[in-house]
């Protein structure tokens, strides 16, 4: 809350913000952390490399993060609870949370305020905009709980204005901007949704995902749209296929154990070439494994999973501002392609707060579903062979629109066929309507060099790192560039394989996977012989940083790459 409340004050002083969080996947207890990276006017693209200022509430915080804590750095430490080692690395300021929080306030909840106090005085947000916020918290819990976090904020100021000799040069400066729009990435995804037509959500509660379906249920509704939880993720996705028979734009999300359920009727969306969006906010697995921890190892579950040929289209979101266009954009191919689109997002994207610029809304593109004219409907065919292979949708109720939706192989005419020239027909109908996905503008984004020697590939939420990376990189004179593909699947074969064919020698490929499973895709489709593929692969839940990406890219300029 702490984290939270610095977030949204900076952002109300006209900041640019970017936040990461990790927390303990139990309900009470343990560790958690949160990051707030600010600046005055810059686009902010991934956490940085290292902590300018750590504020640290007890010695586990110390002594998991002071090592991230930069040279010349700030540490703000309660020094009720311990005290750090002697060096002369850091700034240390002490300040006691606990005590002034139990003695001046008499409440020891507040320590948190009283901290918020503190930074106020150490570093310039006004104090005004946190009592606002305080304001808006607490003021449901009357007035002499606001009072008390109110004591706590002033406590913890004058403690540091009384006690403390700044001695480093940091300033939050407010820019006089008018106020930042905040959401976090499912907050975006969740407006994007509604924005794209959403008029049916069905969801079961799951980490990271879980407040999509919460938001969703207070939000949707407002729209004339209708949130159901399920009992479990089979029924979800079955009333997403629902919904989608009876016209209605739908979608679920989930996280990987979730999505392992619904494979089976992914099957069946396949099959009935029925629209469908499914989010899978990414987390660190097999099985149950960390639920509050991000990782990218769904992706080729998310391509091949399934029995039989069930091509589908995969997406990859890469920020917050991305979740709420991104999100359109699978709704109009779901609906154009009339398929299930699977959208990847992860943990720590799905969780973070981002600023971003107050969408357009009036300028999107809303694709609808192809339905059939009149004459159509006088020999209605529902899987009709046409020259995109995308046959017109109808709709319950529509005068001769009848047809069987079932997931056994049928004719044009949805009759149940079991002839193998009939299968074929079916599977290369199914399979070639998506090429049309690679047709698309905006298909991949490409940064840095035009004709580089050493690409950066990566995908989903490591593009901001990326960028971060390869500016870094090209600013000392590396010939350097990076390519972020939004779709994942179908494979952009061709593009990718045009960009590489300028020049490069060396491809980077960083991803939270332990695997390396986008490096595996690269080299399954890389057509130029020669240039080397180097995967930056790894679990345990962390984003890679931008100074990681730099670190390899100079390797790879050298002619070698790290272990």
């Amino acid at each position: 809350s702490t984290g939270d409340l610095f977030t949204t004050a900076c952002a109300r002083s006209g900041l640019e913000i970017y936040t990461f969080r990790t927390y303990p996947a139990e309900i009470k207890g343990g560790h958690a952390m949160i990051q707030v990276r600010v600046a005055d006017s810059s686009v902010l693209l991934s956490r940085g490399d290292g902590s300018d200022v750590l504020v640290a509430f007890n010695k586990e915080a110390y002594d998991r993060h002071y090592k991230d804590l930069k040279d010349g750095g700030v540490l703000v430490f309660d020094n009720t609870d311990f005290l750090p080692e002697e060096d002369r690395r850091t700034i240390k300021y002490p300040v006691p949370f606990n005590k002034i929080a139990m003695e001046e306030v008499g409440v020891r909840l507040t320590k948190n305020i009283v901290a918020l106090g503190a930074l106020s005085s150490l570093f310039g947000i006004p104090q005004e905009k946190f009592r606002e916020l305080i304001r808006e918290k607490f003021a449901r819990k009357g007035e002499v709980v606001l009072e008390k976090n109110f004591q706590g904020l002033e406590a913890g100021a004058r403690y540091a204005t009384q006690n403390l000799q700044k001695i480093d040069s940091i300033r939050v400066t407010p820019t006089g901007r008018p106020p930042r729009l905040v959401l976090s990435g499912n907050e975006a995804l969740c407006l994007g949704a509604i924005a794209a037509g959403l008029k049916v959500y069905a969801g079961y509660p799951i980490t990271p995902a879980s407040s999509i379906l919460e938001f969703l249920a207070k939000e949707l509704p407002k729209v004339g749209g209708v949130v159901i939880q399920t009992e479990d993720e089979i029924a979800a996705l079955g009333v997403v296929l629902g919904a989608s028979f009876a016209g209605k734009k739908a979608m679920t999300a989930t996280s990987g154990p979730g999505f392992s359920l619904m494979v089976e009727m992914l099957g069946l969306a396949v099959m009935t070439e029925l629209p469908a969006v499914i989010v899978n906010a990414q987390r660190a697995g097999p099985s149950t494994g960390m639920p509050t921890k991000a990782e990218q190892a769904d992706l080729l579950m998310a391509i091949y999973a399934g029995h039989g040929e069930a091509p589908r289209i995969v997406m990859g979101l890469s920020s917050v501002e991305d979740c709420f266009y991104g999100i359109i954009r699978a709704f109009n191919m779901a609906e154009a392609f009339q398929t299930p689109v699977i959208v990847l997002s992860d943990q720590g994207l799905a969780q973070r707060e981002a600023t971003i610029r107050k969408p357009e809304v009036a300028n999107l593109e809303i694709v609808e579903r192809r339905k059939p004219s009149a004459e159509e409907l006088v020999d209605y065919r529902r899987f009709k062979a046409t020259p995109d292979f995308i046959s017109p949708l109808s709709v319950p109720g529509m005068p001769n629109g009848f047809y069987s939706a079932t997931g056994i192989e049928h004719t044009e005419g949805s009759d149940l066929n079991y002839e193998p020239d009939n299968h074929n027909r079916m599977l290369a109908k199914r399979s070639r309507k998506l090429k049309g996905v690679l047709k698309l503008p905006g298909i991949v984004r490409t940064y840095g060099v035009e004709n580089p020697e050493i690409a950066v590939i990566g995908w989903g939420s490591e593009e901001g790192v990326v960028r971060e990376a390869v500016d870094q990189a090209t600013a000392q004179g590396l010939k350097v560039g990076a390519l972020h593909p939004k779709i994942l699947w179908p494979f952009p074969t061709q593009i990718i394989n045009q960009y590489l064919g300028r020049g490069v020698k060396r491809v980077v490929v960083p991803e939270l996977n332990f695997s390396g499973q986008f490096a595996s895709l690269l080299k399954q489709h890389l057509r130029h012989r020669g240039i080397e593929v180097i995967s930056m692969a790894k679990g345990g839940g962390i984003p890679w940083a931008p100074g990681e990406v730099l670190a390899q890219i100079k390797e790879a300029a050298a002619g070698s790459c790290l272990s």
